[in-house]
C-alpha cells in the first residue's frame, strides 16, 4: 500500500490532519481549502497537498476537501476504526500519570495492561486497568496480543523489557527512557525525550523570538 512508502515526517502528521479534521466534522464544516487547512494546523498548504498527494487524488483543485470524506480515510490508515490496546512497562510516577490520561479517551487507542516489578502495584487495577508482574509480561502480551508497548522503566532495564516483548511479538514501542534501544528491522520505536523537547523549546525562545 502506498501509505507504506511515505516519509516519516509525512506520517508525523497524519495525527494533526486526522484530529483537527474531526474538530471540522463536529462543527458541521463539510469541506475546506488546503490553505484554510494550513491556517489552522499552521502547516503550510505545498507540505499538506504534498503529503496527500502519497495517498492519491483526496481532493478536487477549485473545491478543496470533502471533510467527511477525508476524515473517514484517516481513520482507517490510522486504525481509528478500530480499538487498538497497547501495554505499558513501568508504572512508576510518569507511567502512573500514563494511566490517568487514558489514550481511549481521546482516540481508539487503550492502555489495557500494564506490568511493574513493584509488589504493592502486582495484581491491582490502576484507572480501569489491570497491573501484572512483569514476569508475566510475554505471556500475557502474547495472549492478549499486543503489539504495542509503552516504555517508562529505568534506562538500565529498557533494553531487556524490549528484547522479551519483542520475544512475546511486540512490534513497535514508544520509548520514554533515554536509552537508544536496538530493534529488528521489523520493529518501529518511537522516541520521547521530554528533556530534549524542553531544551528545544528553551532554545527558540532564547535565539527565534527575542
Amino acid at each position: 500500500m502506498a501509505e507504506n512508502k511515505i516519509p516519516r515526517a509525512t506520517a508525523k502528521r497524519l495525527p494533526i490532519y486526522y484530529r483537527y479534521l474531526t474538530i471540522l466534522h463536529d462543527s458541521k464544516v463539510e469541506r475546506i481549502s488546503s490553505n484554510k487547512f494550513a491556517d489552522a494546523i499552521q502547516v503550510d498548504s505545498a507540505t499538506i497537498r504534498r503529503d496527500f498527494s502519497y495517498f492519491g487524488a483526496l481532493g478536487k483543485r477549485g473545491y478543496g476537501y470533502d471533510v467527511d470524506n477525508l476524515l473517514n480515510f484517516f481513520k482507517r490508515i490510522l486504525n481509528e476504526d478500530r480499538l487498538t490496546n497497547v501495554a505499558l512497562v513501568g508504572v512508576g510516577n510518569f507511567g502512573q500519570a500514563l494511566l490517568n490520561f487514558n489514550f481511549h479517551r481521546d482516540s481508539n487507542v487503550r492502555i489495557s495492561a500494564a506490568f511493574d516489578t513493584k509488589e504493592r502495584m502486582i495484581n491491582t487495577i490502576q484507572n480501569g486497568v489491570p497491573i501484572y508482574s512483569y514476569e508475566e509480561m510475554i505471556q500475557q502480551l502474547r495472549d492478549q496480543q499486543i503489539k504495542v508497548v509503552i516504555l517508562t522503566v529505568p534506562s538500565k532495564v529498557a533494553q531487556e523489557v524490549c528484547d522479551n516483548a519483542i520475544k512475546a511479538g511486540a512490534e513497535g514501542f514508544l520509548n520514554f527512557t533515554q536509552v537508544r534501544l536496538s530493534t529488528p528491522e521489523n520493529v518501529t520505536v518511537q522516541n520521547v525525550d521530554l528533556t530534549n523537547e524542553l531544551q528545544t523549546l528553551i532554545y527558540f525562545i532564547e535565539h527565534y523570538i527575542k
